[in-house]
């Protein structure tokens, strides 16, 4: 997919924690004008501003995938998802610009891909290799009068974490272990491609900067660190929360 020269900014797991975002983008000296700015995933839900967040991302004319608290935020608009004890999402839902911000948030890729790099918010199926035709397949197969989470493959791209060589997905009570037992590995453990895959989702393995790989989740809304990666430049910056907004991972 072909994009202008401008040096490519990627920011970590936000979760509503808007105030480090104009933080972080104050230590990067953010201008739209050298800079292209693009999101993990999950703007927002869990933190105090997530309002503000999805307002300043689409202000500075930044970009996103879709992260699963993306997803849950439009399906509690679309009233096929319930809402969860830990939500921070009424003051959208709210909110008088509402229907424009919830349009932008629907219009935003599953999938982005450039020649070197492709940005997931959780991680990449083994069985996905024309990234571009999958992330078409799933984003036109998206019913948004129904639970979101009922297309696997969306599923799959917005929440995985550990897997099998099949992209059969760990069971959910071992999801919060870091090391499950075999035929379970992390999703990346099964990658094969050629581009480097920047991702986020899980804030409990922090920042993973290896070959072909760029986790990006600090776990800011936990008490962590809001980071970003500046891929021309391979080098990660980062802003500490203001403060603890939220106790568990999930």
């Amino acid at each position: 997919m072909s994009r202008s020269h401008k040096s490519r900014i990627f920011i970590g797991d936000v979760h509503g924690c808007a105030t480090e975002l104009l933080d972080l983008l104050e230590l990067l000296q953010f201008d739209p004008a050298a800079h292209a700015l693009y999101f993990v995933g999950d703007l927002v839900n869990r933190g105090p501003r997530s309002l503000d967040a999805l307002r300043l991302a689409i202000e500075v004319g930044a970009d996103s995938v879709l992260g699963n608290h993306d997803l849950h935020l439009l399906g509690r608009a679309a009233a096929t998802r319930s809402e969860k004890e830990l939500d921070t999402l009424d003051e959208i839902l709210r909110a008088p610009d509402r229907d424009d911000l919830l349009n932008w948030l629907r219009a935003r890729p599953v999938i982005l891909t450039w020649d070197d790099l492709t940005l997931v918010h959780a991680g990449l199926h083994p069985a996905w290799n024309d990234l571009q035709a999958t992330a078409a397949r799933i984003e036109a197969a998206i019913d948004w009068k129904r639970d979101p989470f009922e297309q696997q493959d969306l599923r799959f791209a917005t929440s995985v974490r550990h897997c099998d060589a099949e992209g059969n997905r760990a069971p959910r009570s071992l999801e919060g272990n870091p090391t499950p037992p075999p035929p379970w590995e992390p999703w990346y453990e099964w990658y094969k491609g050629t581009r480097t895959v920047v991702f986020g989702h899980w804030a409990t393995r922090g920042i993973v900067s290896r070959d072909r790989l760029r986790g990006l989740d600090s776990g800011c809304v936990w008490g962590g660190r809001l980071t970003a990666w500046i891929a021309e430049q391979d080098r990660h910056l980062s802003v500490p929360a203001r403060r603890t907004y939220q106790h568990a991972d999930s």
